[in-house]
């Protein structure tokens, strides 16, 4: 398309650009010191202090601690884990004194700890985070929520019954991004949405989970069989342990490592509670390395009309063995128009069609005799008006967060002002099991080999 067939332009988002009308264009230049810049924390005085303490100290759980103390008020109590070099990073990063446990409840029990940030691998979360709130801790639990759909119910219990609050990691929920992307949708700027794409693509070892083994690795530096919790019996094996993501006895595959952020953020910007049917298919293709999920899979879903959304499809693809080097992209298609979502950035084009039909082209217009051709374009010409016949070029508006943005710093700002102030939290367990019943799912589909139906509204399997 070229510059004059549409107008194009970046909007840098901000606290104050909520600039969205259905049928409004909005025209912003690009200029870096005019722009306002999203500010979503505030200062918190010493009596607004939140200690927290990490259970799961791997990738996420470092990942998840370094952010959680970026924010003012926030400090450090303790951390377990299984694996004892992760003490000695953990101490060497925080201090030689920093308490270290390999048994969570003692982390529980402590009554100087506020919350705990649970990331340790998939089946241990329902487990630790119901203790962790029957024990009076706030809870921030990385995604999926559940390795199973029937271990959810329990959570939202534990979260209603106890009061306290609990927030799924899938930290896309909380984008600036994803915000003004909802406000987009929400006005009608792409009409009634009817197929949402999303694509969650892979090409390197440790794109695909074969993270690096520590040369000290054994049972004596790992407590092995408290690793394996509820999951079945096995000798000691330090690929499982590190690498837990490969296999169905502790984790989720890609639907619950990937697909779940996608559900997550599309839940959010359409307000919807969930499909009614899930089928997916998938294959081992490339990592033939012991593995016992797939590294190519597709999924779709069916979502029914509900008040906040027209019905739709989706249709999502993890892809581990993508020989183009792999990429993330979600595109949401409206009935005039389209958003595109990727990491920082969105877009929305909008086209409508004319009233008018149109004839000729590949058409049987083109067959007609020349009497009926007549006929038909004086036919044609009283039906529709010349406005009805102008067919409008696509008008496509960008957006994009601030340099260096970094949704998940804002993720547990919304955590911890639900901690001081009650502020609601979007992503709640409920919405954590919306999320993570459909996304686990597709890995029951590929094992039966089937359609799953699915309650949304109850959260359950029909």
């Amino acid at each position: 398309m070229s510059h004059s067939s549409r107008r194009s332009f970046l909007r840098k988002l901000g606290a104050s650009t909520a600039l969205f009308a259905a049928g409004t264009d909005v025209s912003l230049a690009h200029d870096e010191e005019r722009l306002e810049y999203l500010q979503p924390w505030r200062k918190w005085s010493p009596n607004d202090k939140i200690r927290i303490a990490g259970i799961g100290m791997g990738i996420m759980g470092f990942g998840n601690m370094i952010t959680a103390l970026k924010l003012p008020g926030v400090e450090i109590a303790g951390i377990c884990d299984l694996y004892d070099g992760h003490f000695d990073h953990a101490r060497e990063r925080w201090g030689a004194n920093l308490y270290c446990t390999r048994d969570y409840r003692e982390l529980l029990e402590r009554r100087d700890i506020d919350a705990v940030i649970v990331s340790t691998p998939d089946h241990w979360h329902d487990h630790i985070a119901i203790a962790a709130m029957r024990k009076g801790k706030h809870v921030y639990c990385e995604k999926p929520m559940v390795q199973h759909w029937e271990e959810g119910q329990a959570i939202i219990d534990a979260q209603r019954e106890t009061g306290k609050v609990f927030i799924v990691g899938s930290q896309f929920v909380s984008s600036i991004v994803l915000a003004e992307a909802k406000k987009a949708i929400r006005s009608g700027a792409i009409g009634e949405v009817n197929f949402v794409e999303a694509v969650y693509d892979r090409f390197s070892e440790l794109g695909a989970w074969n993270y690096s083994i520590p040369t000290d690795a054994s049972p004596k530096t790992l407590d092995w069989d408290r690793f394996l919790g509820d999951a079945p019996s096995r000798p000691f094996d330090p690929v499982r342990f590190f690498r837990w993501r490969n296999y169905q006895d502790y984790g989720t595959g890609v639907p619950g490592d990937l697909f779940v952020h996608l559900i997550s953020a599309l839940h959010h910007a359409l307000d919807a509670k969930g499909p009614e049917r899930v089928f997916a298919s998938g294959s081992l293709s490339l990592w033939k390395d012991g593995r016992d999920v797939p590294d190519v899979i597709t999924g779709i879903m069916e979502y029914p009309k509900t008040d906040t959304h027209s019905a739709f499809q989706m249709q999502l693809r993890g892809n581990f063995a993508d020989g183009s080097g792999g990429g993330t992209h979600v595109r949401i298609f409206g009935s005039e128009g389209v958003v595109e979502w990727g990491g920082s950035r969105f877009s929305v084009k909008k086209q409508k069609l004319p009233k008018a039909p149109g004839y000729g082209g590949w058409d049987t217009y083109n067959f007609f005799s020349a009497a009926q051709k007549k006929e038909f374009e004086k036919w044609y010409n009283a039906k529709y008006s010349e406005a009805d016949k102008k067919w409008n070029e696509p008008v496509e508006t960008k957006f994009s967060a601030p340099q260096g943005y970094d949704e998940r710093p804002d993720h547990f700002a919304n955590f911890f002002a639900g901690i001081r102030s009650g502020k609601p939290i979007v992503e709640d367990a409920t919405f954590g099991l919306r999320a993570a019943g459909p996304a686990t799912l597709h890995n029951l589909s590929y094992n039966r080999r089937e359609v799953i139906r699915w309650d949304p509204v109850n959260m359950r399997v029909k």
